[in-house]
């Protein structure tokens, strides 16, 4: 994925992303971090399409992307983890939500219904199928949206908060499945610590302005993970 010269404004807030160029590679897993505002979930909701840029260039999987049409298939390819879980759990029960995805990929019923349960296993959730997916917890319920994301078997994923509700051992569980993960990723964090773990590139978004920061993953720490 990439972006030149990626330009957005709101109406009382202003400029937030000025001319923004940035590549995403394959196997980089980049922090994207900056104050409160500064644009940054903004910039994650324009490369799938979720927003309009007002100027400047969004590239994805090896095409230009404009139209709304054109991002259909990004959306197919980049797992997108809300901030907020339940901006995207929105069925009665938990193996409805994870199935959900490969459904809408074409997967058969039985299909999309092993798909879930894999994915659901692979995040520590087994068991939690049945379950009503809006009595669960803050934790619970990140740990399933992550599991409908994995579910759509992306090529990307572009996770924003994806600690925030999660106790410690849940937060680690997060970091082991992330390190383990083939996918290039964006994570948006204010948790340096958590980023530290996954992050082989880090930049930064302030003042509608995008740099690389020189920090790299610390691999000491990552090997911390438990």
């Amino acid at each position: 994925m990439e972006t030149r010269g990626l330009t957005y404004r709101y109406p009382r807030r202003g400029v937030v992303l000025d001319e923004v160029d940035f590549k995403l590679e394959k196997g980089d897993k980049v922090a994207l971090t900056g104050p409160n505002g500064a644009g940054k979930t903004t910039l994650l909701h324009l490369l799938v399409g979720l927003k309009k840029a007002k100027a400047g260039e969004i590239h994805a999987f090896g095409a230009q992307r404009h139209e709304e049409k054109e991002f259909v298939e990004v959306r197919e390819r980049a797992g997108f983890l809300f901030q907020d879980p339940d901006d995207q759990l929105f069925c009665p029960t938990v193996l409805e939500d994870v199935s959900f995805g490969p459904l809408n990929l074409g997967k058969s019923r039985e299909e999309a219904t092993r798909i879930a349960t894999e994915a659901l296993e692979s995040v520590g959730m087994a068991g939690f199928e049945e379950r009503i997916t809006h009595q669960l917890s803050g934790g619970e319920k990140r740990m399933v949206t992550l599991a409908a994301v994995l579910a759509m078997e992306p090529d990307v994923l572009l996770l924003d908060e994806p600690s925030n509700a999660l106790d410690t051992k849940a937060r680690w569980r997060l970091i082991n499945i992330l390190q383990s993960l083939p996918q290039a990723m964006i994570i948006i964090s204010h948790d340096d610590d958590f980023l530290e773990h996954l992050a082989n590139r880090w930049v930064r978004l302030e003042g509608a302005e995008l740099t690389e920061d020189r920090r790299l993953a610390t691999p000491e720490l990552a090997a911390t993970a438990v």
